[in-house]
């Protein structure tokens, strides 16, 4: 069952992505490093509510 997904910048808290992962085989959070145009720089991105 895929599930959509919000990824926020760990640095300045803006959301910046939304994607999909599959719950039953990833039910942790997902973290992932990715370009943030506020920062200006990549960064680590993680999912929120």
């Amino acid at each position: 069952m895929r599930v959509g997904i919000t990824l926020a910048c760990s640095q300045c808290k803006q959301r910046n992505y939304v994607t999909t992962k599959d719950k039953r085989k990833h039910p942790e959070k997902m973290e992932i490093r990715k370009y943030c145009r506020f920062c200006n720089a990549h960064t680590p991105h993680k999912e929120i509510k």
